[in-house]
């Protein structure tokens, strides 16, 4: 038996999520009964154990950098949002949008957000990756002004302002779990 970490929504369907540090996550409808969910998991056995043994070799590659100090963290805050407000006011312009505020947060599960009301929030650990990686994550927040959601229109206006946006998201796909290890235990 596989085990997971069941969380319930007001979503329609069924969903499945591995995360790097191997817990296994399901996402289900209020309504869905455990006998539904037991089962669903179980359909997709051999999915979850692929991606359960990705995320090991994934761990097992990743050299463990040294948890930052709060004073470290204090000044990674001050230079993540002199640097985000920088690129911010450089892209805002080429995407087309304006922005309210920036706020620098240090989150375990987030690298960006932007709110409907034009609010950016921006992951503190971004200062800590390459120069390309902080523009996607600003570009991709940015063009959310335009398309709040991750439709094949909001990527092609990705694409439009960093053609190769790509290669920042497969960094950080491949070296976030890094990052977020340096965060100190709450």
């Amino acid at each position: 038996m596989i085990e997971y970490e069941l969380i319930r929504s007001s979503r329609k369907s069924l969903g499945l999520e591995v995360k790097r540090d191997g817990r296994v996550i399901v996402r289900a409808p209020r309504w869905a009964a455990l006998r539904t969910v037991r089962q669903f998991v179980e359909r997709h056995r051999d999915w979850i154990e692929a991606r359960l043994q990705e995320a090991a070799r994934c761990q097992a590659a990743q050299p463990q950098a040294e948890t930052l100090s709060e004073e470290e963290l204090r000044r990674l805050v001050k230079e993540a949002r002199r640097r985000f407000t920088q690129r911010a006011e450089y892209f805002a312009p080429l995407v087309g949008v304006g922005y309210e505020r920036i706020a620098i947060r240090k989150q375990r599960t987030k690298w960006g957000s932007c709110s409907s009301k034009g609010n950016l929030n921006f992951n503190c650990l971004l200062a800590l990756a390459p120069p390309a990686v902080l523009d996607y994550v600003v570009v991709h927040e940015l063009c959310h002004r335009k398309e709040m959601n991750h439709s094949p229109r909001f990527w092609a206006e990705v694409r439009r302002i960093l053609p190769d946006y790509e290669d920042a998201r497969r960094w950080l796909r491949e070296n976030g779990g890094a990052l977020l290890a340096r965060l100190p235990e709450r």
